[in-house]
This record gives C-alpha cells, sequence and structure tokens, in this order.
C-alpha cells in the first residue's frame, strides 16, 4: 500500500489502488473533521459521490499532531495503523484535578506543590513502565453497553469503567516548571495519555490533568514529514484521477 507525505513522488501514487497519508491534525480539530475535509476535497476533484476515507487512531480535539488517513482501499490497512507503536508528547499540570482528565472541563481539587523535585518526577514515572492497567477516561470515545462514555457523562450516569491493560515502553520526564511538567511517552495500542496523566498525578499525591499533548510518530512515520491540512489538500490536487466508474459519476 502508498504511502502519501511531503517526501513522496506524487507522479508514482496509484489512486485507483487506495493508498494511506500523513496529515498534522491541527489543536481544535476533531480527527472526524479531518476525514471529512479530505473525502469531500476528493469528491470534489474526482466528481465521485462516495470515496471511503478512514483515520487510524483517534486524538482529542485538544491534541495535535500526526494523523494517518486512508483512502480507497486504503481504508483497509487503518487497523494495522492503529497496532503501531506510537509516540506522544505534551504537558501535565499538577495540583488539581479535572472530569475529563484534560483542560476541556475545570479545574477542581487543588493542592499544594511546593517542593516538588525533578527526581522525585522521574521516580514516579517508573512506575509506569511496561504493561499496565489503565481505565479510559469518562470523557472518551470508548463504548459501555453500546453507549459512547462521553455520553453517559454528559448526561451525569455513573459506570463501571472498562479496565484495559496497556503496554508502556517509555515515559521520560523531560522539564519540570511548577506546576507543568514536560514529557515523552512511547507506548502501544489503546494507551490513554489523559489517564496516564491521571493516574501519574494520583500516585505523585498531588492531582494531575494533561494540558497539551502531540502525537509524533506512528510506527516509521514521523510528524515532520506530515502535511499540514492545505498543503495536503494541493498535493491531492495533484495526483492522478483514479479509474472511473461512470455509475459514479455526479450527473
Amino acid at each position: 500500500m502508498q504511502h502519501l507525505d511531503k517526501s513522496s513522488d506524487l507522479n508514482s501514487i496509484q489512486s485507483e489502488n487506495g493508498f494511506t497519508l500523513s496529515v498534522n491534525k491541527p489543536v481544535g480539530w476533531t480527527s472526524f473533521d479531518v476525514v471529512n475535509k479530505v473525502r469531500y476535497h476528493l469528491k470534489f476533484l474526482w466528481k465521485k459521490k462516495k470515496i471511503k476515507v478512514g483515520h487510524a487512531g483517534t486524538l482529542d480535539p485538544l491534541a495535535d499532531g500526526l494523523l494517518i488517513l486512508g483512502v480507497g482501499k486504503g481504508t483497509k490497512t487503518m487497523e494495522n495503523w492503529m497496532g503501531e507503536e506510537k509516540v506522544y508528547s505534551g504537558q501535565f499540570k499538577l495540583g488539581c484535578v479535572t472530569p475529563s482528565f484534560d483542560a476541556e472541563t475545570e479545574e477542581l481539587d487543588h493542592k499544594s506543590t511546593e517542593g516538588i523535585e525533578l527526581d522525585r518526577l522521574v521516580e514516579v514515572s517508573k512506575q509506569f513502565s511496561g504493561f499496565i492497567k489503565q481505565y479510559p477516561p469518562v470523557y472518551s470515545a470508548v463504548k459501555k453497553d453500546g453507549v459512547k462514555l462521553y455520553k453517559m457523562a454528559r448526561r451525569g450516569e455513573k459506570v463501571d469503567l472498562p479496565v484495559r491493560v496497556v503496554n508502556i515502553e517509555s515515559f521520560e520526564i523531560l522539564e519540570w516548571n511548577n506546576p507543568l511538567v514536560s514529557f515523552r511517552v512511547k507506548c502501544g495500542k489503546g494507551t490513554y495519555i489523559r489517564s496516564l496523566a491521571s493516574d501519574f498525578g494520583e500516585k505523585l499525591g498531588t492531582g494531575a490533568y494533561l494540558v497539551s499533548l502531540k502525537r509524533e510518530s506512528i510506527g516509521n512515520c514521523h510528524i515532520n514529514d506530515a502535511f499540514e491540512i492545505e498543503e495536503l489538500l494541493s498535493a491531492l490536487s495533484l495526483l492522478k484521477y483514479p479509474i472511473e466508474s461512470p455509475s459514479n459519476h455526479y450527473n
């Protein structure tokens, strides 16, 4: 399956066979927003009523970074991409928590972070290494009895969260600028960095939530090679049009 990024030779991409691509999802966009943008752009360019576009691994609206999309037959490879190792960087804020484990909801339960040293943060981070148990955030798209958790949370319903086992290959504390902790995490499929922030704060005894998050890589694809949204739309406009079926044409 051909993969499209900023280093690709556009003339080598055979659109009719499907392909995957790397894009930098901006803060404030949902992953589905990016999918929709690409889908409607290609429908207009190729004059088709239906074009399959999907993504591998959802990024929260407040996060940015690498998103892998599949186009056409490329959508069949999304599960493979989701299984690849991922690298994230960002910041936790210590001394309080939020219901969503990120900056989407209001801060609660403020505590002092005076006297906390970098060595202590590094020591706590070592407790989150290898295969660990993790609960997803209540404000997440994980489903319980067929209903997404964030919908239940917004209705004020209480649920027993499903536990999952995830693999944290490395968890580095990069900088401590009270109350902000800069970090980098290399992890496996299904890891919630928001949950990691919350659990880290709980172990430290101060509470914590995720302030910012960037996905740097998925497998061998890196954010440095990913298209910005407008760059991607321009690149797609240069692709050879796929073989068209008359039944799919607009009138």
